[in-house]
C-alpha cells in the first residue's frame, strides 16, 4: 500500500524540478537565519541565488556531527526557540549530546514519513502496532508511534525491555505489526520459546509484519527472523540529526533497498575519503539534505554510513530512488541496541576513573540475540599491590555505572593483568567486534 500516493510515485522530472525548488528555499532560510551557513557560504563563495541546479549542491559546504556538538545546543536553530515543540538528542564522540529540535511542522511531517514507512511494510488501519523501541530522548519510539496513529492504526507503546511482558501483550492483543531492533526481535522469539509460544502458530500469535531498524543488520539475518517467527522483515533507516526513522524504508513487495523519501531529502552518495561525489550505483557514504525540516534543516550531512544508490524502477511504484542496506561506517561508532558508542567515548570515561590505565579493548559480541559489551581494562600496578582487591571491585562498580549513566547501555566490566592487553605502534585496534559472525 502506498500511503502518499501523489507525492511517492511523481514522476521523476516532476520529483526533481520539486526538490530544487526546495533546496533554493532551504539555501535561502539557512543563509539568513543560521551563522555557521553564513559563514560557510560566504567562504565558499556562493550565495543561494547561486543555486540554480540541483548539481549545484555539489558546491555547497558539508554539515559535520562535530560541528552540531561544536555549536551546542540551539546553534543550528533556524527558527526562534519559542516555535521548537520538542527536543530530542544523540550521542556525541566526546560525551556531549547533539539536541535537535523540531516545530509542530516537523513532527507533522515526521508522523507523514513514518506512516509512508509503515504503509510500505504492509501495515494499515486494522493493524495493532506494538512499539518496543526506547521512548524519550531516542527518536525510534516515539517516531514509530506518531506513524501509527497517523496511519490509523492501534499503538501499543510497549518501549523497551520488559520482554516476558511484551510477548504477553502480543499474544492477548493481536500485535500484528512489531517496531523494534532485529536482535531485540530474535531474543524475543527466544524468550517466548521458554515461554511454550511459537510465533508460527498464527492462532496464538498474529504478528505478520516487523519493521527493524536503529542497528545494522544482514541479509542472513533478515531470513532468520523471517523464518522463525513467520512474518515479513522490513528494513528501516533514518538518523537522530536528520528527523529520526523514517527517512527510508523497503517495500513489502520488493525488499531490494530503501526507498528514500527525496520530497523531503536529498541523497548524495560520496567518497568517504575525498569528499567528491560518486556515480550512481557506487558504494561510498550517504550524505543527506533536508528539504522541508522548519527547525533545524541541514545542508549535505555526512551520515558516515556506508550504502549506494539504485536508481532503477521499483515494482511496488514508487519513483524514489533506492539506497541498499548499510554496509557498514567510514568512522569507528560502535551500534549496540541501537545506541551509539564511540570508543573516545569509553576512553574519556576510563581516564577519568583513579586507578586505571589507558590500556584497553572493548569486545562486542551477541549472546541471546542481544548486543553484550565487555571492557577489558588494565589497572594501574599500584593498586594490585598492598591489598587494594576491595578497592578494584569499587572501581569495577563505579566505573560500570558511570557507563550506564553516560552512555545508556550497560557493559561488562574486566579488570585483566598488567601488560597483558597488546600494545599497537601505529594506531591501536580498540574493538573487537564478534557479531559479524552470528548474524
Amino acid at each position: 500500500m502506498i500511503y502518499d500516493i501523489e507525492n511517492e510515485t511523481l514522476p521523476r522530472d516532476q520529483l526533481e524540478a520539486l526538490q530544487l525548488r526546495r533546496l533554493q528555499d532551504l539555501c535561502r532560510r539557512l543563509y539568513a537565519n543560521v551563522p555557521f551557513y553564513t559563514k560557510k557560504f560566504d567562504e565558499t563563495g556562493v550565495k543561494p541565488e547561486n543555486i540554480s541546479s540541483l548539481s549545484d549542491l555539489s558546491r555547497l559546504p558539508f554539515t559535520e556531527k562535530k560541528h552540531l556538538r561544536e555549536h551546542y545546543p540551539y546553534g543550528f536553530l533556524a527558527v526562534p526557540r519559542d516555535n521548537v515543540v520538542r527536543l530530542h538528542a544523540s550521542s556525541g564522540t566526546t560525551g556531549r549530546v547533539t539536541v535537535v529540535g523540531h516545530t509542530r511542522r516537523d513532527i507533522d511531517n515526521w508522523a507523514d514519513l513514518m506512516a509512508r514507512c509503515l504503509a510500505a511494510g504492509g501495515a494499515g488501519r486494522q493493524d495493532m502496532v506494538q512499539v518496543a523501541y526506547g521512548y524519550g530522548l531516542f527518536t525510534g519510539g516515539l517516531g514509530a508511534h506518531y506513524g501509527a496513529e497517523r496511519i490509523g492504526a492501534t499503538v501499543v507503546p510497549t518501549s523497551s525491555g520488559s520482554t516476558k511482558r511484551q510477548i504477553n501483550f502480543m499474544r492477548d492483543l493481536g500485535t500484528t505489526v512489531l517496531c523494534c531492533t532485529p536482535s531485540y526481535a530474535l531474543h524475543i522469539y527466544e524468550t517466548a520459546l521458554e515461554e511454550g509460544l511459537d510465533f508460527r502458530d498464527k492462532s496464538i500469535m498474529s504478528l505478520r509484519t516487523g519493521v527493524f531498524g536503529a542497528e545494522p543488520w544482514s541479509e542472513e539475518m533478515r531470513h532468520t527472523i523471517e523464518s522463525k517467527m513467520a512474518i515479513d522483515a522490513i528494513n528501516i533507516y533514518g538518523l537522530s540529526e536528520i528527523m529520526g526513522p523514517g527517512v527510508s524504508i523497503e517495500c513489502v513487495e520488493a525488499k531490494k533497498g530503501l526507498h528514500i523519501f527525496e520530497d523531503h531529502f536529498l541523497a548524495e552518495i560520496i567518497d568517504p575519503d575525498s569528499g567528491r561525489n560518486l556515480p550512481l550505483g557506487d558504494e561510498g557514504e550517504l550524505v543527506l539534505t533536508t528539504l522541508t525540516r522548519e527547525a533545524m534543516p541541514l545542508i549535505r550531512y555526512r551520515t558516515r554510513d556506508i550504502t549506494r544508490l539504485d536508481p532503477t524502477p521499483c515494482r511496488c511504484g514508487r519513483t524514489h530512488f533506492r539506497m541498499g542496506r548499510v554496509m557498514g561506517r567510514s568512522d569507528d561508532m560502535l551500534i549496540i541496541r541501537g545506541v551509539n558508542v564511540y570508543p573516545s567515548q569509553i576512553e574519556s570515561i576510563l581516564l577519568e576513573t583513579d586507578g586505571l590505565t589507558p590500556h584497553y579493548q572493548i569486545v562486542v559480541d551477541r549472546v541471546d540475540n542481544l548486543d553484550q559489551m565487555e571492557i577489558q581494562v588494565e589497572p594501574a600496578e599500584n593498586f594490585l599491590a598492598g591489598g587494594e582487591v576491595k578497592r578494584l571491585q569499587s572501581i569495577t562498580r563505579q566505573l560500570a555505572q558511570r557507563i550506564k549513566v553516560f552512555l545508556g547501555i550497560s557493559a561488562q566490566i574486566r579488570l585483566v593483568d598488567p601488560q597483558t592487553l597488546t600494545r599497537f605502534e601505529g594506531k591501536a585496534k580498540r574493538v573487537i567486534d564478534q557479531r559479524k559472525d552470528k548474524i
